[in-house]
């Protein structure tokens, strides 16, 4: 028998969307403040891991690539990688990026820095993404804190790092297997390691 289909099963093509819509103009980066504060609420309000284990959509994208794409070896991980130092490390790690990006926005409001048109890959590498901003358009601040989250939220960085591990993990739409139990929706992680 087949399974009902929800709505919530194809939030996955709101991940695409999202992600091709911050290619063509980084602004786009402040709807993703829907996929940061949603999973706080509901961690928080409703205590439990309801939005990763049914409405991350890039969780589901992932399932998809991986489980009906076959883009995974599905291998499994190893065991460190679903280690609780491992996943609060992660946790602290990517807690730091998002602090350092406010940070980063704070001195591009306050005038001691100037704006950067460029996003993260892994955190580390500069990618030119001059193309999708045009100056003026919005405060200086506004339009660094669209790099940052896009950076970070957005897919360049977590999920470069969560595609770069889809060689030797199984993906899976529950990334909340990997994540802390108090701390569901401050990883950036969409996969689980078993």
């Amino acid at each position: 028998m087949k399974k009902k289909k929800h709505w919530y099963d194809y939030l996955w093509i709101w991940a695409i969307l999202y992600f091709a819509l911050g290619f063509f103009n980084v602004l786009f980066a402040w709807i993703g403040m829907i996929d940061f504060l949603l999973p706080l609420g509901i961690a928080i309000f409703g205590g439990n891991k309801f939005f990763c284990n049914h409405l991350c959509g890039r969780g589901q994208l992932f399932s998809k690539l991986g489980g009906d794409l076959k883009c995974s070896r599905n291998k499994p991980t190893p065991r460190w990688m679903s280690s609780k130092w491992f996943r609060y490390g992660f946790l602290i790690f990517f807690l730091t990026m998002f602090g350092n990006m406010v940070f980063q926005t704070y001195l591009v409001g306050a005038g001691a820095s100037s704006l950067r048109e460029a996003i993260k890959l892994f955190w580390t590498f500069r990618v030119p993404w001059g193309w999708t901003y045009t100056a003026g358009t919005v405060a200086d601040w506004v339009a660094q804190f669209s790099f940052g989250f896009y950076s970070l939220m957005a897919y360049m960085s977590t999920s470069s790092f969560c595609l770069s591990t889809s060689d030797v993990a199984r993906v899976t739409s529950f990334r909340a297997r990997m994540l802390p139990p108090s701390h569901t929706t401050w990883s950036s992680c969409s996969i689980a390691w078993y």
